[in-house]
């Protein structure tokens, strides 16, 4: 550790200064105008990865956003371990409730704020930086691969296809990533599932054009109103969701793997005082933190419709659309339960509208053995550092890709993520902890020296 932490304390000021100028980069996937800041931001990777001493990195073409590799082998003999992170950000909508612009980073009460600071460019370049450490210490123990997309904030729609033509540059040992959060700052974690994800969204239209409402309404379907109806109907009083056959290939979790999962400290008063809610709500008979983590749920995202403008408007409204996402736990397939949610809409829609679902994206969910070799590195590497042991955790979010590494490369991954619950992410003032990048590069290289002794073939 002696080692590791001078290292560090002789860089941290270029440490920043490099995420920095990845963060100032405002590489939104969703958005097209930002096409070009995507090629940018993969170019800044390419250098920042052969700066940091790899002995090749390209950036590739997809169809959509590229992908930036690189690698650096030592040892064909040795275990490799490929590293995925992505370098799309979300937008930053509503921009006003920003204190500080999101693509200008600023360093507050010992946090980074702005757009990526934690997700993921932040936890990335812990990993990019671990790596120069190993590298330029002649610490290295095994054999380094990274992989960057642009499109995971978009459900990464071309990396299968990328994995696919790519399997032999691609093989490793295990999947690196760290786009996940710690139960708390003392308190490690190391995720072993994630929610799968669907997402929709949903046109509905009643007349030709937008009406009067007083010479209109009361006589013409208005479609926010069916609309409001139609998503209100999709979840009963028990927090259930009423898509029939949604429920059919849910993984039930045992009583005794719940009671493991209880064992990871959870405050309800703090985490409430925290989002700023003075109740919670979710399915009954699960615990809060059972339902974002072994239970399915169902969220509308965004909607919107008809006149919403300063002032009044009396508009009866010609369309309304919604945005609808479903988090979903392991068996269930994502594109069965695309077909579940489209059909049951449309059966329910009343003749007076017509409704039209939209498929944007999803994937499966993903769940890790405790008892891999990756596991127990990663274990040891944190214990070290925090000194207490992780727990490990069932996460709400959804990172879809992962299911698909191991579909098509045939890989695990193990799921190191150094974020925390008050990290904003995906919002406003999105923050990232200095004492957890740094504490996050300090863990990496312990990760890496844990898991080439265990998985070292042997003599």
């Amino acid at each position: 550790m002696t080692l590791i932490n001078q290292y560090i304390e002789k860089n941290k000021e270029r440490f920043l200064d490099e995420l920095f100028g990845l963060i100032r980069i405002p590489s939104i996937s969703s958005l097209s105008e930002h096409k070009s800041d995507m090629y940018r931001a993969a170019e800044y990777w390419k250098q920042l990865l052969l700066d940091a001493g790899a002995s090749r990195a390209e950036v590739f073409e997809t169809d959509g956003n590229p992908v930036t590799y690189g690698e650096k082998i030592i040892d064909r003999g040795l275990p490799t371990v490929l590293v995925y992170a992505h370098m799309d950000v979300m937008p930053v909508d509503p921009p006003d409730k920003w204190v500080t612009p999101p693509f200008e980073p600023q360093v507050r009460d010992g946090r980074i704020y702005a757009r990526g600071a934690n997700d993921d460019k932040g936890q990335s370049m812990m990993h990019a930086k671990a790596f120069e450490l190993m590298v330029k210490t002649g610490t290295l123990p095994c054999n380094v691969k990274f992989m960057i997309e642009g499109e995971e904030e978009i459900g990464s729609p071309n990396l299968g296809k990328f994995c696919e033509q790519h399997k032999e540059m691609l093989q490793a040992d295990v999947i690196l990533v760290s786009d996940t959060s710690m139960i708390a700052p003392g308190m490690p974690s190391i995720t072993t599932g994630l929610r799968g994800l669907a997402y929709w969204q949903v046109e509905v239209t009643g007349p030709s054009h937008d009406l009067h409402s007083g010479l209109f309404g009361g006589t013409v379907a208005n479609p926010i109103n069916v609309l409001s109806k139609l998503i209100a109907g999709l979840t009963d009083d028990r927090g259930r969701i009423t898509i029939p056959g949604f429920y059919d290939d849910v993984l039930e979790v045992s009583p005794e793997e719940r009671a493991m999962l209880a064992r990871a400290p959870f405050d309800e008063k703090d985490f409430m005082e925290g989002i700023g809610v003075k109740a919670l709500s979710g399915e009954t008979g699960y615990s809060p933190k059972e339902r974002t983590g072994i239970r399915p749920s169902l969220d509308v995202c965004g909607i919107w419709g008809g006149y919403t403008g300063e002032g009044a408007k009396t508009v009866l409204p010609s369309k309304a659309y919604v945005k609808i996402s479903t988090r979903l736990v392991p068996d269930q397939d994502h594109t069965k339960i695309e077909k579940l949610f489209k059909d049951h809409l449309e059966s329910i829609a009343p003749a007076s509208v017509t409704v039209e679902v939209s498929y944007l994206h999803g994937g499966q969910g993903y769940v890790c053995p405790v008892d891999l070799p990756a596991y127990r590195a990663a274990e040891k590497a944190y214990l070290d550092v925090y000194g207490v042991l992780p727990i490990p955790v069932r996460s709400g979010g959804s990172i879809p890709i992962i299911s698909t590494f191991e579909q098509v490369l045939g890989i695990k991954s193990i799921l190191m993520g150094f974020g925390l619950d008050s990290d904003a992410i995906h919002s406003p003032n999105e923050n990232f902890s200095l004492e957890q990048f740094f504490n996050g590069i300090r863990t990496i290289p312990l990760f890496y020296k844990y898991f080439a002794e265990m998985a070292a073939p042997m003599a």
